[in-house]
């Protein structure tokens, strides 16, 4: 597998076909977790000593994570869902821009390179369509670490003068957006291979940022966290080993709004309760969303049918499930209205969804739905991740067969969502277009 050989937008003609009306029922197992595991991918570059990655997800995001540590001296294989990497011998520290550009994480591996390598030249990152991503908190941390940095229009290079990072102190908080995450980590991974303490001011604390923390502990990084600030103990050598990838939150919630919408209960055996954010617990109970534990796992279910809901995303977990939401409150009786905090033009899903009969609208950052909508069979597409699995989530329930266009975008995150829902009782398949 090579840049050449991995799918684009433009190259891939296949489509999503639906024939809605089917009750899900059923167990399901959860993927790794996607943003969990980019976030390690980057972290692996700092280890000293092979390190392997177990239940990481099969997607398209992992791949291309892959081949650019590969490209950039630190080998890195998939072995189902392992992911395994071996320490350079040298280093190549540029970010492929075709690569670059697919990945929203791009800043936080240029970060782990920088640490390693002592400099690096790295395309603006992509991922997603619905915003740009801001990197400002990235490059004032690897500033903070004593990095000097030439900044253009498409590219960003990176070096230090003295061979490595130095102790700092950096602020990740956002204007308006609140504490980055991706900066939480860049800054991490900068402190990790600092001589000396380094302090993150506001931290983002997401599983994301927990489960790097752990990583970079386990490997004999001092982490600390105090109040409005976490602390960095930086070494100059990471040990390797095995480290677990969680269950995918988000998949388990789209998964769980799957059933609901179509009246269903969905056993997702490997997700104890307890893994799901508080926020997002919140949020689907208000939608009328029961999560039970059972035998280790979760069941969900929708006892009362989907609730209309008052509500604004406070967390970047929720707004990565709040068009999946969407696509549910189409069916809730009443008038929902969702404030979107943290991506404020995310509504490329509106549209689409209005394709199908639903009665959704826009307003800034504020989305309205009035329901229950009788949805019917249509032709749409999505330009990212949750806004095609909110489509599909649609057809689930709209009379006839629909066709989404933007599997692409859906094996960046998803690596069988498909399957999973023909397992439960879905009928869909991938076709070309």
């Amino acid at each position: 597998m090579n840049a050449q050989t991995l799918l684009s937008p433009l190259t891939d003609t296949r489509v999503i076909r639906v024939t809605g009306g089917h009750r899900l029922e059923g167990t399901v197992a959860v993927q790794g977790s996607k943003n969990v595991a980019l976030h390690l991918y980057a972290a692996a570059v700092l280890a000293d000593e092979p390190l392997t990655l177990t239940g990481t997800p099969l997607i398209l995001d992992t791949q291309v994570c892959a081949e650019i540590l590969s490209s950039t001296g630190t080998t890195a294989t998939i072995s189902g869902d392992r992911f395994e990497v071996t320490p350079a011998t040298a280093w190549q520290p540029v970010i492929p821009d075709e690569l670059g550009g697919r990945i929203r994480t791009t800043a936080v591996m240029a970060a782990g390179l920088l640490a390693r390598a002592g400099r690096v030249r790295f395309p603006l990152p992509g991922g997603d369509a619905f915003c740009h991503r801001r990197i400002d908190r990235h490059l004032a941390a690897m500033e903070a670490a004593g990095a000097s940095l030439n900044v253009t229009d498409t590219h960003v290079d990176a070096r230090f003068t003295s061979g490595g990072p130095a102790p700092f102190t950096t602020d990740v908080m956002t204007k308006g957006w609140g504490p980055s995450l991706g900066a939480t980590v860049t800054a991490m991974l900068l402190a990790a291979r600092a001589r000396g303490t380094s302090t993150i001011v506001n931290p983002n604390s997401e599983p994301e940022v927990r489960a790097t923390a752990a990583l970079l502990e386990a490997g004999g990084v001092g982490i600390g966290w105090e109040g409005a600030a976490l602390h960095i103990s930086g070494t100059d050598r990471i040990t390797g080993g095995t480290v677990p990838v969680p269950p995918d939150r988000l998949e388990a919630a789209t998964l769980a709004l799957a059933a609901a919408i179509t009246g269903g209960t969905v056993r997702l055996d490997n997700v104890p309760t307890a893994t799901f954010p508080a926020a997002l617990v919140a949020m689907l109970a208000d939608a009328g969303i029961e999560l039970v534990p059972e035998d280790g796992g979760t069941l969900a279910r929708c006892p009362a049918g989907p609730r209309p809901v008052q509500m604004a995303t406070v967390s970047a977990t929720c707004t990565d499930v709040q068009p999946q939401l969407t696509a549910l409150l189409t069916q809730a009786p009443g008038t929902s209205r969702i404030e979107e905090r943290i991506y404020t033009a995310r509504a490329t899903h509106v549209e689409p969804l209005r394709s199908f009969g639903a009665a959704v609208t826009t307003d800034g950052p504020n989305i309205t739905v009035h329901g229950p909508s009788r949805l019917a069979a249509a032709h749409v597409a999505g330009d990212d991740i949750r806004a095609v699995a909110a489509l599909v989530i649609a057809a689930l329930v709209a009379e006839g067969t629909s066709t989404v266009q933007g599997v692409y975008h859906l094996d960046r995150g998803y690596g069988s969502l498909l399957p999973k829902l023909a397992a439960l009782g879905a009928t869909v398949e991938v076709v070309q277009g």
